[in-house]
């Protein structure tokens, strides 16, 4: 929790509570869920939360703004952006159930009721949202693809809306098509070793 603080010094009682509570609430329900392996589990500060944290670093989404996160697993970068941006909408979608279970858990624990869960491949949502986040689900091109036509014309945001996506390594080859894309290293944010070689990419979209 003290690596949540040192790079977000200014949460409110309710948000460093909610952050305390994550580790406590994942290793229960991983002891019947698995949805985190043992070895990040007991770095899920660094490796989860403050990895997902890394796209609030590159925005402060307005309030009213909804987010759409795909492929989102255990919960991430989905919970703990619900937790940083309270007056914000968060769809979480994933195509196994039984994440959502433990998602659906820990948000009715931290009473994080600006989370929404959805059971399905995300081609199914028929709704548009601001801005797309998710972690490494698959290639960039393949990506774009499944996301197509969701995101909204409006703009609210200091950026243009688009998709905000967690990856690492060489992306050189996998985003060469793109002209607009822009990389943000996560080792501008955050000194910790883990964070090397990875980066929020973000790009902004068109609506049609």
């Amino acid at each position: 929790m003290e690596l949540i603080l040192k790079y977000f010094p200014n949460l409110t009682e309710l948000q460093i509570s909610q952050y305390e509570a994550l580790l406590g609430l994942y290793k229960d329900w991983n002891s019947k869920i698995n949805v985190i392996s043992r070895k990040d589990i007991d770095e899920l500060y660094l490796r989860h939360v403050l990895h997902s944290l890394g796209i609030a670093k590159v925005i402060t989404f307005n309030s009213g703004s909804s987010i759409l996160d795909v492929g989102t697993g255990g919960g991430f970068p989905g919970v703990p952006l619900a937790i940083m941006f309270p007056e914000c909408q968060f769809h979480l979608v994933d195509s196994i159930n039984k994440k959502l279970k433990v998602i659906n858990g820990v948000a009715e624990a931290l009473e994080l009721n600006n989370i929404k869960t959805t059971h399905s491949r995300v081609e199914a949502i028929d709704e548009e949202f601001d801005f797309i986040v998710s972690r490494a689900v698959t290639a960039m091109p393949e990506f774009t693809k499944w996301v197509k036509g969701k995101i909204l014309k409006r703009q609210q945001n200091e950026l243009k809306n688009g998709i905000l996506y967690l990856k690492g390594g060489d992306l050189t080859e996998e985003l060469k098509q793109y002209t607009t894309v822009k990389l943000f290293p996560l080792t501008d944010y955050f000194e910790e070793d883990f964070f090397e070689t990875k980066k929020v990419v973000y790009l902004p979209m068109k609506h049609k």
